[in-house]
């Protein structure tokens, strides 16, 4: 079994390895839906938990859309700005809700998506990315700090090294999950004050 300094090594080993998927690797001709899940197979590839794991499946896909989250492709073909949209889903499914990520989607898909006279879609993508390729180094910051703040943990207690090198282990995980369990709330409140400013806008027209 691994050490915990074994497993920290691990995680920034992973970390240190994402990469996100650069628009220029996008092909600039609309695709059909196979061609679709295999292009995001092959490039998130790396983030799955489990080999056999799908990035993306044609049942996602008709879900997404179904749930408003993505609209409907050119007769069968969907464009580079469907798959930068598929892209955010990906991210995001795990976290929110549909409902969520529709809600905060909308102004994007309405202001952004095929609407040359406005910023494309394409830049807001660029725009995103380039902060979370910045924030990754605080992200590893952090949980390097919890890590070592839970090494602390049950010093003073009679324990066998095996059963201190767990509950270490468990406290470690425990302040990663409290961590985002708080951010978590966050993002749902401010998603609910996108709905409440959308709920308002409509009874003012």
């Amino acid at each position: 079994m691994k050490t915990n300094d074994e497993r920290m090594q691990d995680i920034l080993k992973h970390l240190e390895s994402f990469q996100h998927i650069k628009p220029e690797t996008i092909p600039n001709i609309d695709l059909y839906m196979d061609q679709v899940t295999t292009f995001m197979d092959e490039h998130l590839k790396n983030t799955k938990r489990y080999p056999e794991d799908k990035v993306l499946t044609k049942t996602m896909i008709n879900n997404y859309a179904k749930n408003n989250l993505l609209p409907a492709p050119n007769k069968k073909k969907y464009t580079r700005e469907h798959i930068l949209l598929l892209i955010f889903i990906y991210y995001f499914k795990n976290l929110l809700s549909f409902h969520d990520i529709e809600q905060m989607f909308r102004p994007i898909t309405e202001k952004h998506f095929n609407r040359p006279e406005d910023m494309p879609l394409e830049e807001i993508y660029k725009e995103i990315f380039a902060q979370e390729e910045s924030e990754l180094s605080r992200i590893k910051a952090d949980i390097k700090d919890k890590y070592e703040h839970a090494q602390s943990a049950f010093a003073d207690k009679d324990l066998e090294p095996e059963d201190q090198e767990y509950l270490r282990l468990f406290s470690w995980i425990c302040s990663l999950s409290f961590d985002v369990y708080m951010k978590k709330q966050v993002i749902e409140q401010l998603i609910d004050g996108l709905a409440e400013s959308d709920s308002g806008n409509k009874k003012k027209k």
